[in-house]
C-alpha cells in the first residue's frame, strides 16, 4: 500500500509557515512530510532557506502523528557527521518513532559556503559513506575514537538517544549512487519515475526497504496560472544533468534558467486544477515502484493545495485511472 508526503520546501517559504502547512498537511492526512536541507535557495524568488534543524525542532512540538524526514541532508561538508548524529538523535528523541534522516552528496550550491572544496562525484560518495558510519558508529551510545580517510571523531558520545535509532535513508540516481543506498541505507529516496532505478537499488540490497519519490506539482484553479507560478517560482526544475549540483549560487542558477520557458517548467510539473493529471503524474512513480510519493505544490499557495489533494486527487487515486479507448 503506498503511503503519500507532502514536501516542506524550505526553499521556498519561512520557517512559520513550514510548521504550519505541516499542522495543515498532517490534519488532511498525509501520512509523511519531507523537509529539505538548504544554506542557499535555489534562485532568489524562492527567497528562504531557514535552518532545517531549528524548524525540525519545532516540527516535533507542533505536530503529533505525521512522519518527518529530511530530504535529504548532506552530512559531509557544511556540516560534519558527529554534528549530525547529534542533530539527527536529538529530533528522533523529540518525535519517537516519527523521524527518518535522509542523507545525499549535497549540492555546491549549500556546501561551497565553508570556504572547502566542491569534490569530484566519486569522491563525494566515500564521504557519504563515511559519514554514514560515524554517524551509524555514534547512535550506539558509546564513547567514539574514528580515524576515517576523510574524517575524525575524537572521544565522542551522544548522550541524548531515541529508543530506537531512526532509519536513514539514501538518496541517489546513478548505478553507483543506488548501490551505495541499497547496500548502506535503510530506504531510498530519488527523484525519478524509472523501474530500473529501482531495480538497481533493489540488486544492491534494497529489496523489501522502502521507496521514496517525489513527485513536483503546480495546483491553481486555472491551468496557465499554474504554469505562470510553477515557471516563476520553480524554474530550476528544467535543468538537466549535474547542473544542480554543480553550480555555485544562486545568482550561477537565474543564469542558467534564464532561457527556461513557461512550457518547460510545464513539462516536469504537473500543472492546473484537473486531479486526474496530478493522480496521473503519481501513478507514474507507485507504477514505477515506489511505495511512498510525497508532492511538492510550487508556489506560495500550500493551504488550496492541500485542500486540493485530500478532496479530489486521493479519491482519484483510488480510483481505477481512465483508460483510452
Amino acid at each position: 500500500m503506498t503511503s503519500f508526503g507532502y514536501a516542506l520546501s524550505s526553499e521556498e517559504h519561512p520557517p512559520r509557515d513550514l510548521v504550519r502547512h505541516a499542522r495543515m498537511a498532517e490534519e488532511a492526512g498525509f501520512d509523511f512530510a519531507m523537509i529539505s536541507d538548504h544554506f542557499h535557495p535555489w534562485t532568489s524568488r524562492q527567497g528562504n532557506a531557514p535552518f532545517v534543524w531549528t524548524v525540525l525542532g519545532a516540527l516535533a512540538g507542533e505536530t503529533e502523528r505525521i512522519r518527518i524526514g529530511t530530504g535529504v541532508t548532506c552530512p559531509t561538508i557544511r556540516t560534519h557527521p558527529a554534528i549530525v548524529a547529534q542533530a539527527a538523535a536529538t529530533v528522533a528523541a523529540m518525535m519517537p518513532g516519527r523521524f527518518m534522516l535522509g542523507v545525499g552528496t549535497g549540492e555546491n550550491l549549500n556546501e561551497h559556503v565553508v570556504g572547502a572544496p566542491w569534490p569530484a562525484t566519486d569522491l563525494r560518495r566515500e564521504m557519504l559513506e563515511e559519514a554514514i558510519e560515524v554517524i551509524r558508529t555514534l547512535w550506539t551510545g558509546e564513547v567514539t575514537t574514528y580515524r576515517g580517510g576523510h574524517y575524525s571523531v575524537e572521544a565522542a558520545r551522544v548522550y541524548t538517544l531515541p529508543e530506537e535509532p531512526p532509519p536513514i535513508l539514501v538518496a541517489a540516481s546513478g548505478p553507483k549512487a543506488l548501490e551505495l543506498a541499497g547496500r548502506l541505507g535503510d530506504g531510498l529516496v530519488s527523484l525519478a519515475p524509472s523501474p530500473d532505478l529501482l531495480s538497481h537499488f533493489e540488486d544492491a540490497g534494497g529489496e523489501g526497504k522502502p521507496r521514496f519519490g517525489q513527485v513536483e506539482v503546480c495546483w491553481a484553479p486555472d491551468e496557465e496560472q499554474a504554469v505562470e507560478t510553477a515557471h516563476e517560482w520553480w524554474p530550476n526544475t528544467a535543468l538537466g544533468g549535474e547542473l544542480s549540483q554543480e553550480l555555485r549560487t544562486p545568482a550561477h542558477f537565474e543564469q542558467a534558467v534564464s532561457t527556461v520557458r513557461p512550457e518547460d517548467v510545464a513539462e516536469k510539473v504537473a500543472c492546473g486544477p484537473d486531479a486526474e493529471r496530478h493522480a496521473a503524474a503519481v501513478r507514474e512513480y507507485t507504477d514505477a515502484g515506489y511505495d511512498h510519493v510525497y508532492i511538492h505544490q510550487v508556489g506560495p499557495d500550500q493551504e488550496g493545495f492541500i485542500r486540493f489533494f485530500a478532496d479530489e486527487v486521493l479519491p482519484a487515486l483510488q480510483r481505477e485511472p481512465a483508460t483510452a479507448a
